[in-house]
């Protein structure tokens, strides 16, 4: 069986991505999936030390997934009142409403806390 240990540094690291991909077809049963298991752990922990990946602003998530779903700004205007509501929101300059949120979360299938920042 493999000897783990806590990803220390970048040559720990890409040695456990390297094992990762050489084992990644192992399935249920096999013991090199418990292997997989593991160091897909230490891995997601040193990333997350050491590469995080920054939480997007409200405004981008909500520009992302209007473009994900192929809708313009001004399908927005039933649920934030104006195209000039809109336009301040997306700008930055307005902060969205939490009843704006409420009706977000449902249009476009958001996460509430991906939108109240």
């Amino acid at each position: 069986m493999a000897s783990f240990k806590i990803l220390k540094n970048e040559s720990d690291y890409n040695e456990a991505v390297n094992r990762a991909i050489e084992i990644f077809d192992a399935e249920p049963g096999n013991p090199h999936f418990d292997e997989l298991e593991i160091l897909g752990l230490l891995i997601k922990d040193y990333e997350d030390k050491h590469h995080p990946i920054p939480i997007p602003n409200p405004v981008e998530v909500i520009k992302y997934k209007l473009n994900e779903k192929g809708l313009k700004n001004k399908d927005l205007i039933p649920l934030m009142g104006s195209e000039g509501h809109v336009s301040a929101i997306l700008s930055g300059k307005r902060r969205l409403t939490l009843d704006m949120v409420k009706d977000l979360v449902g249009f476009l299938d958001i996460p509430a806390d991906k939108l109240l920042g």
